[in-house]
């Protein structure tokens, strides 16, 4: 493992040598996650203005199908000079999509904008990632992952108020280009591990291009999916039907052996961050629709939905972060897909009783808590489980779970809303889009056993702080890495 920037391993992320470190990367994420929950309360004001509404579901599972492309590119960048080249790369296209969207005049434009951003946005949560595993030591991977989930919290609090607010007062496209201009402290802080990852490139690693075509074919399928999906015809069911059946396939390379079976360990980590990201990013993309268009709030107060819950998010990855080391892989992932499984059903109920909003808003906060305790710890385990030699391939393959899991929920629900929407009430496609994304809540705590060890087979990893140990004793159930 490439050795600490600090000759000691500094006690805290903010020590000597990583201070600024920590808050370029925690700057990046505050990019992302402003970008996120602003144009994600704005989005139903946007369709309308664009007549859109068709195109709604895939101009957020767009963004998260290309964005697969860009992870993997970057993954292997990574591994050939370290992440300082994809980074800069990723950035670029990130400002370009946003750019394009800001501009444009139709609904096919803006989605097109947001594949290039989404590209973009792929690479750099990858080359993120990669700078943790190569710049800090690994006691302190779980607390810098919390200051990313911490980074959360400002955007959390203004994000989709101030998107709302900009939307109603200067129009929407100031949300997009709005957050082309932090692009530029973010890249200022970010000067000193820039330098220092330019002098500390490993060595050479083959470029694997047969895996980029892989994911640039399921990048084409997830996308073939939803444009053909929501026809309602039956050419297009079994459009659709062959091209998820294609994305499966070309899955396979893209992800450790055993992945699509849910393998024990490193396999069923990596499967159950998918169905955790499609359970949550399929409810969460309709929250602020649900409250604009049935509720009728402004996008100002819509904005709020989601401010609880990434509060809720920040906070719990914080407690994580201070208690990992004494709490069992186990334990963490249970309770916190438990509590996203509980939110989203609870918003089903809501959804079908025609509970006010408010009720809606409360319970999604318990969804914010579950993935900020599930996401930095599975995390932590990817990075434990994974070697110098497959650590930006293993980072790719969370990145590209997390993606294809949102994607595909968001083509699902994307379906089940057109097909519900002359339903008996306002709210019935709301009620079946919560109902979809229940059903990968459950997926999701249903693999916590299978992604973690069992005590009576006496692996390691069902104890606390397990992870680095079962990392350095290798995978007792014998799981490989496709590299």
């Amino acid at each position: 493992m490439t050795a600490p920037v600090a000759a000691e391993p500094p006690l805290s992320v903010l020590g000597p040598g990583l201070r600024w470190i920590s808050i370029g990367m925690c700057a990046l994420v505050f990019l992302a996650a402003f970008e996120s929950l602003a144009v994600t309360t704005v989005m139903p004001g946007i369709s309308a203005a664009l007549e859109g509404a068709s195109l709604y579901a895939l101009a957020f599972s767009g963004p998260l199908a290309v964005g697969i492309i860009g992870m993997v590119i970057a993954g292997q960048w990574s591994d050939r000079t370290g992440p300082r080249g994809p980074l800069l790369a990723s950035l670029a296209l990130f400002v370009i999509g946003l750019g394009i969207a800001g501009f444009a005049t139709s609904m096919e434009v803006l989605v097109a904008g947001r594949l290039l951003h989404g590209l973009g946005g792929g690479a750099i949560t990858v080359s993120l990632i990669v700078m943790v595993a190569r710049i800090y030591p690994p006691e302190l991977h779980a607390r810098i992952f919390a200051g990313f989930a911490a980074a959360w919290v400002v955007p959390s609090l203004v994000g989709p108020f101030l998107g709302g607010l900009v939307a109603e007062n200067l129009g929407w496209p100031w949300v997009f280009h709005g957050v082309i201009l932090l692009v530029v402290p973010a890249v200022i802080m970010l000067r000193p591990a820039l330098h220092r990852l330019a002098a500390d490139a490993p060595g050479a690693a083959p470029w694997r291009l047969g895996t980029v075509a892989w994911a640039a074919l399921v990048a084409a399928g997830v996308l073939t999916v939803d444009l053909t999906s929501g026809t309602g015809t039956p050419a297009g069911w079994v459009a659709a039907a062959a091209a998820l059946v294609v994305v499966l396939i070309a899955l396979r390379p893209l992800l450790p052996a055993g992945a699509l079976r849910a393998r024990r360990g490193l396999p069923a980590v990596i499967t159950q961050r998918g169905f955790l990201s499609g359970a949550f990013v399929g409810a969460q993309v309709y929250l602020p629709y649900l409250l604009t268009d049935v509720h009728h709030v402004t996008p100002v107060l819509a904005g709020f939905g989601l401010t609880f819950g990434g509060l809720a998010w920040a906070l719990a990855s914080q407690i994580h972060g201070r208690v990992a080391t004494r709490v069992s892989d186990r334990g963490v992932l249970r309770l916190g897909t438990s509590l996203v499984l509980f939110a989203i059903t609870a918003s089903t109920l809501t959804s079908v009783l025609a509970a006010p909003a408010l009720a809606t808003v409360a319970v999604w906060t318990f969804a914010g808590a579950g993935m900020g305790l599930a996401y930095p710890r599975i995390s932590t385990m990817t990075l434990a489980l994974s070697s110098d030699t497959d650590r930006g391939f293993n980072s790719s393959a969370l990145t590209i779970a997390d993606s294809i899991g949102g994607a595909v929920a968001l083509a699902g629900t994307g379906v089940v809303f057109g097909a519900l929407t002359d339903g008996p009430t306002a709210f019935a496609p709301f009620s079946g889009v919560f109902a979809l994304a229940t059903l990968f809540a459950v997926a999701a705590a249903l693999l916590v056993r299978r992604a973690t060890r069992s005590r009576r087979a006496g692996h390691p990893a069902a104890e606390p702080g397990a992870a680095g140990a079962d990392a350095a004793g290798g995978d007792p159930d014998g799981v490989t890495v496709a590299a």
